[in-house]
């Protein structure tokens, strides 16, 4: 029997729209630095905490951040610092996050357009807030190219649960068994899997093609890569 044409893709954020070490190395360093404000002992501890190599400025591969939720994030780095609250924290976090410098990991338009061309609806899942995938979105001039956007704080639960997959396929009007799960990390083949989507994993974050093989349908390069996917599915 031949396999259901696909209809719709959802890409996690980080890692597969934008290149994970060049965009998020550079916001760690960044928000210990400030946070830390000239205690040293204090910047390695959050730098351990995270996973954060502060001299190579590149996360660890083993960090949970790569794919953790935005709040995961914050009760970490507020464990740290008794004298501020968790929802000042997460404030300070996603406000850091939504501003930060952003780098592509292809050229986003040409690479999300030639999809749309093709009637495939488009959405993200993403363990950042909301707001922050907007905002990034927005910023390279891409937000209008997704369907549906959603974060850990939209209502459906973060990855690896299938909450934002679902969501997607429900809010598209499609069934899971024509769409795909695009993503960087086992979360994601995870939360596609238990979606009963298709899953593609890609290189543009800091999971191996070993790493992702035996979770995904097949291991690209990156997100440039799907179109030829596409066509040979």
């Amino acid at each position: 029997m031949p396999k259901p044409q696909i209809r719709g893709i959802v890409f996690d954020k980080d890692g597969v729209l934008f290149d994970f070490q060049r965009t998020w190395g550079g916001w760690a360093h960044r928000i210990i630095t400030m946070l830390s404000d000239g205690d040293r002992a204090l910047a390695q501890r959050l730098a351990d905490a995270l996973a954060y190599d502060m001299s190579t400025r590149r996360f660890r591969p083993e960090s949970f951040v790569i794919a953790g939720a935005a709040h995961e994030v914050s009760g970490v780095v507020a464990a740290h610092l008794p004298e501020r609250s968790f929802d000042d924290v997460h404030e300070f976090l996603d406000t850091q996050a939504a501003a930060t410098p952003l780098a592509p990991a292809v050229p986003l338009r040409p690479v999300l357009s030639d999809l749309r061309a093709r009637g495939l609806r488009l959405g993200v899942a993403t363990n950042d807030t909301e707001s922050a995938a907007r905002a990034q979105l927005q910023a390279v001039d891409v937000l209008d190219l997704f369907d549906i956007v959603n974060g850990s704080d939209s209502g459906y639960g973060a990855k690896p649960d299938p909450g934002m997959c679902l969501a997607f396929a429900q809010g598209a009007g499609l069934s899971p068994d024509v769409l795909v799960m695009v993503g960087d990390s086992t979360h994601d083949m995870s939360a596609g899997r238990a979606a009963g989507f298709a899953c593609v994993a890609v290189l543009t974050g800091v999971a191996s093609a070993k790493d992702l093989a035996p979770h995904a349908d097949v291991v690209l390069p990156d997100i440039a890569a799907l179109g030829d996917w596409l066509d040979s599915h």
